[in-house]
Formats: C-alpha cells, structure tokens, sequence
C-alpha cells in the first residue's frame, strides 16, 4: 500500500511533534478532536532481550510505529504503557517488571475510560510484547461497566506480521522460529531503533521445550499449533533458569533487511483499519447507541456531550476498577 521509510525518525515523546497526547495541550487536543478522535496506545513491557537489546525494546517496536502511523494518518499517540502483564515461565528474571493481570486489567480499563472520557472515544491497542491473553479481557471487562458508545480495538502486531515473521521453512525470512529477543525480534529492533542495539555483544541459545515440536505454538502464537505459548505450565522450563541470557533463538543473525516486510504490513494494514474506521465512523460519528447498549439515550447524550459542554463525565457511571 503505502511507502514508509525505515528506520524512521523516531523518538518524539518529549518533542512538541503534535504526535503524542502528552505533549499536546488542551487547546491542541480540541483542534484534534476536530479532525481525527482516534488515539493508539502502545502497550510494551520492561523485560530482560539479552546483552543486545534494551530492556524496553518491546515499547520501543510499537511507539515507533505508532508514531508512524500517526503520521500517515493525523490520530494521535498516548505515551505507552511501559509495564506488562506476563506469563509464569517469566517469573525470576533479573531486568524484568511484571504486573499481575488484576492490577494490569484495572490500569488498562482506566486509561480506556480516561481517553473517552476526554474525547478520544475510537482507541486502538497496539502490543507485540506476549499480553495477548490479558487485553481483550480488559477491553471486554470496560464494555461491560460502562456499557457506552466506543470503538476499542486490540492489535496484537505478531498476528497481524503473520508469515513476514515466520522462519524459511514456512515462507518467511528467518532461519530460526520468532521466539523472544531472537532473530527475529532484533531485526525488527534494528529496523526501527539501530541506535538501541548492541549487536556486538548478541547472544545465542538454543530453545527447547519437554514435549515434542507441534504442542505448544511460538513466540506470538503464528504457527497455529493447537496450544498457545501462555496456554500452558510445564511444558518447558522457566526463563532465569534455562534461558538465563533471556535470549530464546539467535540474536546474532539479525539483520534490519529482513524485518522490513512485517513492519511495512503492520503499517499498511493499520492505514487501512483506520481508513475503514473513518469511513463508517467520521469524526464525532460512533456506532448507533440503540444497537450497542440499552442504557436510556438521553444518558449516552449528556455523557458523549461530557462535563464541560453541559453534559456528564463518565465516572458517573462509576470508576473503572
């Protein structure tokens, strides 16, 4: 579809780019609200990616398209989320940050209320980091309480990648299966931020699990095996012991060429999601209120008009949590 430009120039969350949320002003968020009423939320993780990459490196892979794609499109970016849930075999890991899945839901729902609260009542959740089981609860969890018009979309970018992240052997570009801070994972880190990565102090390991290939799926679960990787306790050892290094592939076979491809179709395909969006839903314009919830309408009116127009803020509904 389009032409993107990589690695791109990146890194705006502390520039008046116009970009991120957080450094726009009021005055700049109801011009934007004027144009486009979509925010992107990267969600990443702190976690241990090896002597190679940086310790925020899955933060780093979706604020970089994020912030791309806002360029293409004129939506706007929240600051990411840079705290994940994770699975049990991550437990133990030196340099890894994890959030249970209570405090994980709760925050998530908070942040989706707070956006629509302001406006920002289209949101799209953006993670390559392995939280994939966690956030459609979240999503699901906020429809339930608040039961109010909004167009709330989970991306999770290895889905989306699908066969551009895949080794050789099934189309793909890599020697070695995606996994975590591999081959794969630093080729696209390459792509996108080469000045975070260290490749000459890359590491390798050899992945093994207790059963037999074809049970448990891969890294960002594209394989469609019937297990996925977080389905699962015991059918392979936990990280700080047998992945100490916090390497699981070949880091030192990286290379930014061959993550081009997963990143351009990330994009396109987001380019295309937010076209769609805006053909059906222009701005201002939500799903019709009286086929997505019964609350009265003359409630889902003062709570779209909010409380500075005369209207309600959504926590008259309640809080999040």
């Amino acid at each position: 579809m389009g032409k993107w430009t990589l690695p791109p120039t990146g890194g705006h969350m502390d520039k008046p780019s116009k970009i991120y949320f957080q450094t726009m002003t009021k005055y700049d968020v109801e011009e934007r609200l004027k144009q486009n009423d979509l925010i992107v939320i990267p969600l990443g993780s702190t976690e241990n990616h090896g002597a190679a990459g940086p310790y925020g490196e899955d933060t780093f892979i979706v604020t970089r398209i994020a912030e791309e794609f806002a360029k293409a499109t004129g939506c706007t970016v929240a600051h990411p989320i840079c705290y994940g849930s994770h699975p049990y075999h991550h437990l133990g890991q030196p340099g890894t940050v994890i959030i249970s899945d209570d405090v994980y839901s709760d925050f998530l729902r908070a942040v989706m209320a707070g956006f629509w609260n302001t406006g920002f009542r289209k949101q799209i959740f953006i993670s390559l980091h392995g939280q994939e089981y966690i956030v459609p609860s979240a999503i699901n969890e906020f429809g339930k309480r608040y039961q109010v018009p909004a167009l709330i979309i989970f991306l999770d970018v290895p889905r989306i990648m699908g066969q551009t992240l895949m080794d050789k052997a099934h189309g793909g570009p890599y020697d070695n299966p995606f996994q975590h801070a591999c081959e794969a994972e630093t080729s696209i880190s390459l792509a996108l931020f080469p000045e975070m990565v260290q490749m000459e102090h890359a590491e390798d390991t050899t992945v093994r699990g207790f059963l037999p290939p074809g049970h448990v799926d891969r890294g960002g679960d594209i394989y469609g095996n019937p297990i996925p990787g977080h389905c699962q306790i015991g059918c392979g050892g936990i990280e700080c012991v047998v992945y100490p290094e916090g390497v699981l592939g070949k880091a030192t076979l990286a290379d930014p060429k061959k993550a081009i491809k997963s990143i351009e179709v990330t994009l396109d395909y987001m380019k295309k999601l937010h076209d769609d969006i805006f053909a059906k839903f222009p701005v201002g314009v939500l799903p019709d209120t009286k086929l997505i919830t019964r609350r009265p309408k003359e409630e889902i009116d003062a709570l779209r008009k909010g409380p500075l127009n005369g209207g309600r803020h959504l926590y008259t509904l309640g809080f999040p949590a």
